[in-house]
Order: C-alpha cells, then structure tokens, then sequence
C-alpha cells in the first residue's frame, strides 16, 4: 500500500503558488492550495490577530486556518531576520493556531539563508535526503517564477491596450494553466511557446494614448491581488500600463539565486545606489527599494508611482515621509494608499481616477511644450 503524500500548503501571494506547487509535486508532496484569498479569509485571520497588527499578517493566518480545515498537514511560513515585523510572524501565527487548538505542523524558511535554506525546507517537509531531486524542483520553480512575472507584465501591457475589455484577463489564465501543468525542462518550454501564442489572440488598440505607472511598496499588498485590490486590473481599464518594481523574480535575485549565477544589477543593489542621498542605511521591510523606485521611475521616464502600504507598517511610513524631501530632486506624480480591512473600494477608485487624470493632464501639456520648442527651433533655423 503506497504512503500517503502529505499535504503542503502556503500563504497566497499573487502566482507564487504555480512555483511553491511544482517543487512539491517533484518531491512526492501534495501542495494543497486553499481558495484564493476572500473575504472569508480576511474575516478569518481578522478575528483571530492583534487589532493594530497589519493585514499580510491578517490575510496571512487565514489562509492557513482554511487550508488546515481543508486537510493541509503542514503550513509554511517565510521568515526573515531585521527590523521588519515580519520576523515575528512566525511565531505570533503559530501560537495562533496552537490556541485555537489546530495541530497541523508549522514551518518556517529562512527568508535569505539562499539555496541552503529552500533545501532545508523541502528536506523537513518531504522527509528525504536526495540532493538531485531537491535542485531539480528548486530550479523548476525559478524557472516557473520567472515565467510568470514575464506572463504578467505581458498582461499589464494588453491590458492597457485591449479592444474588448476582459480578454486579456482570460487569455492569462489559459496561459497560467500551460505553466502549471509542466513540471519539466522541456514541457516547460513548450509552455513558454504556447504562453506566447495565448496572448498574442488578445485583439489591441495600439494608437490608444498610454500612460506608465510604477506600483512600489511593502512586497506581499504589491503582489496579492485581494488587498491591493485589484489595482492593476483598475488602472487597466483606464488605459495605464502598470510595471511592479517589487516582484517574485525580483527577490530570488536578491535572496535565493547565488552572486555567480546573476546578471546585471539587482533591486535592493540598485536600491542601496540610488536611495543613497535621502536613506542611508535599511530600515526594515522594504523602505529602502521604495525610495529608490522613486527616483529609477523618474530616470526611466514614467508618468508616476504609486507606493502600496500596509496600514501600521512603520518602514513604509518611513518612506511616505521621505517622498516629500525628493521632490527637489524628483518631479514625478507619486500617490500613496495605505490598505487595511476598513479600505473602502469607492473611494479608493476615486483616488485612482483622479490621480491617473493629473498624469494624463500633465503629460499632454509636457507634449504641447515640447512640440511648440521643436517648432521655434525649426523656425529659427
């Protein structure tokens, strides 16, 4: 009689699921994914935290209670040294679920042990010692990340531009079937070609007038689409492309994948460079890549930033007070919304809408200056 897997479960944060469920798949787990996050899952997690506590942690601590009341065997956390709260999570979530008297097993991985720390995890989970299978799922799932944040900044710019408005939306989600179906080197290139051929069926409008705007802020509100409340898929809608500068990719770069194996300049490095004159030093959370994705957005010609916050989260109230000083420096729209349980939608698209009028407004009178400069100078000459 064969054993029976165990299953795996996680906390949902945007597609991170599709990478975390085939590197259990390849080591004879059974990831469990629980519903995707609701307002179940915040009224869950809600009744069961600290009142002032912030809502990943919310979002966080319901979604396992409901994967434990779905059979999940084990639930696993992320955890990280500094000034972030987050290196309290852990064991403020497990004392939680031991009170409400839930005995699954709760683990934890190091958030920047690197390689070491994802093979110490899938080695406690699994139970096995086999060092090849370990790195062939490891190497799976970065591939898969990868995938999935090139698929969706590819859905950010069909989004923008779409004919009929809700075929971006479902070309992705066939795309992201491609992806989770493939756990192979080679299925998984096959899945990149059929990615490709999926978006491209999406009809666009590409005379339409676009505006680009970068999303910073805390990590988990930036990538979850429940508490950042569909901001991407808001801002769409009103003809903006969205590009995220905190992204899946963007911290395996940083965390996970060794020096050797990067290319280039990676987001906290350029976040150490250009937030240099106004934050000299890490602060916790992700204060620091925030300050710069200011000044990166202004160097690559955006149109604006909006920076997402988790409501009492101090690195990233630390950083709406420096956007101030940079505006000597920076002359970039920058709209802050801070999320939490009470966020009402209403006035938050409202928000939306007027800040994405200012940008549209101010980028067509930079346009007219510029026209009736190039015209003087022909006329001069």
């Amino acid at each position: 009689m064969s054993e029976k897997k165990k299953k795996v479960s996680f906390p949902h944060m945007g597609t991170v699921c599709y990478a975390w469920a085939a590197a259990l798949r390849i080591i004879g787990c059974e990831p469990y994914i629980e519903p995707y996050t609701s307002k179940k899952t915040l009224s869950l997690g809600t009744k069961h935290s600290p009142e002032a506590i912030c809502i990943p942690y919310k979002l966080i601590l319901g979604n396992f209670i409901e994967a434990i009341e779905g059979g999940a065997d084990y639930v696993c956390m992320i955890t990280s040294p500094g000034c972030c709260r987050l290196g309290e999570y852990g064991k403020c979530i497990n004392n939680a679920l031991k009170d409400l008297g839930y005995d699954a097993k709760y683990i934890e991985m190091e958030l920047y042990d690197g390689i070491k720390g994802m093979y110490n995890f899938l080695k406690t989970v699994s139970g096995k010692n086999n060092p090849y299978l370990f790195m062939r799922a490891i190497v799976i799932a970065m591939i898969k990340a990868f995938m999935l944040d090139s698929l969706e900044t590819k859905l950010s710019y069909c989004r923008a531009r779409e004919v009929h408005f809700g075929d971006a939306e479902k070309h992705y989600h066939k795309a992201l079937k491609y992806i989770d179906e493939n756990d192979t080197i080679k299925g998984l290139k096959k899945a990149r070609q059929q990615v490709i051929e999926e978006m491209k069926k999406v009809e666009l409008d590409n005379n339409r007038e676009i505006l680009h705007v970068d999303i910073t802020g805390e990590i988990y509100v930036v990538n979850d689409e429940f508490s950042n409340q569909s901001i991407e898929k808001e801002l769409g809608k009103m003809g903006v492309e969205v590009r995220r500068s905190l992204t899946l990719t963007s911290f395996l770069k940083d965390a996970i994948i060794p020096k050797v194996f990067r290319k280039g300049e990676t987001h906290l490095q350029r976040a150490i460079r250009l937030a240099a004159p106004y934050l000299k030093r890490d602060i916790g959370g992700d204060s620091l890549e925030c300050v710069s994705d200011v000044v990166y957005a202004q160097e690559r010609g955006a149109d604006g930033i909006i920076h997402l916050s988790p409501f009492t989260c101090m690195p990233e109230i630390m950083s709406q007070n420096i956007f101030p000083a940079m505006r000597e420096d920076c002359d970039i729209p920058i709209l802050a919304l801070i999320m939490d349980e009470q966020t009402g939608r209403a006035g938050y698209i409202t928000r939306l809408e007027a800040f994405v009028d200012l940008m549209r407004r101010k980028k067509r009178k930079l346009q007219t200056e510029n026209n009736q400069k190039a015209e003087e100078q022909q006329v001069a000459v």
